[in-house]
């Protein structure tokens, strides 16, 4: 008798963990499909820079990996993002800024996981083009806010760095930023580049329109280009940290259109 019932309780058990599997596996699923974020930081920046984002998108369920490329040159950085890239299971989605753009225009170049790529306030350089005669076509007030050191390496006045980098950042962080900020070799703004990951991708840009770093007219210039799903916010330089929703929101646009989904409201 007492074997009998156990052999129920025993089916019974089965039953519910089948029910519980069944239930559980379409979520599993749809967190399998999600890609991860590669980001990649531009120059007087590091992978930090992306702390208002970074949290936001993995409670929304995504894996994020923050470059920390060194700035010493463009070839040095390209090899960083690329090995990050490498390293990831799955389909990746790598979001640049700034310099950071032009970075993950050439890493991510035949690389057969990478599925889109987001641009924020970024370069996108096609074959030839380097980032000064660029930003000599698009003036901004980006050139005279860089002092470059003995060695080469350039930094952002502290005086100008507000006007010319991060305007809408509230002061304390601001001045955080302008301390800590990451100088990179001034040779990188002659870099010539090469056939651009952009031409076989999906693209995504975010075009800051009070942006005195990069020309706004330059950013919907590549854009346009480009072909990317564009679209803009009132930001400085850096709405990654001044206006985080915005990001997220174009990169889960992104990632859901990757995964074949709609994209879910970015976490608050």
């Amino acid at each position: 008798m007492n074997t009998h019932i156990h052999g129920k309780k025993r089916i019974a058990s089965l039953i519910v963990f089948g029910l519980v599997l069944l239930l559980a596996i379409p979520a599993l699923a749809d967190e399998a499909k999600k890609p991860t974020i590669v980001l990649v930081h531009g120059a007087w920046a590091d992978g930090s820079g992306w702390s208002h984002v970074i949290p936001r998108l993995e409670e929304d369920g995504y894996y994020v990996i923050a470059v920390q490329n060194p700035l010493t040159s463009f070839a040095d950085d390209v090899a960083t993002t690329k090995r990050v890239i490498d390293a990831q299971q799955g389909p990746v989605i790598v979001v640049g800024h700034s310099y950071g753009g032009a970075v993950m225009t050439r890493a991510a170049f035949d690389a057969p996981n990478v599925k889109a790529l987001v641009y924020v306030a970024a370069f996108a350089p096609d074959a030839g083009e380097d980032m000064k005669s660029l930003l000599s076509q698009y003036p901004s007030k980006i050139g005279a806010a860089i002092v470059p050191d003995a060695a080469g390496f350039l930094y952002l006045d502290r005086a100008k760095f507000a006007e010319a980098f991060a305007a809408d950042v509230p002061e304390r962080e601001r001045n955080v930023m302008a301390a800590a900020q990451k100088p990179f070799a001034g040779a990188i703004f002659g870099q010539r580049h090469e056939t651009p990951a952009w031409k076989n991708i999906p693209c995504w840009y975010l075009v800051a329109t009070q942006d005195n770093a990069i020309n706004p007219e330059l950013q919907r210039f590549f854009a346009k280009r480009m072909n990317a799903v564009t679209t803009e916010v009132a930001a400085s330089h850096v709405p990654y940290v001044s206006r985080p929703e915005s990001v997220i929101k174009i990169v889960e646009a992104a990632a859901a259109k990757v995964a074949g989904a709609t994209p879910s409201s970015p976490t608050r």
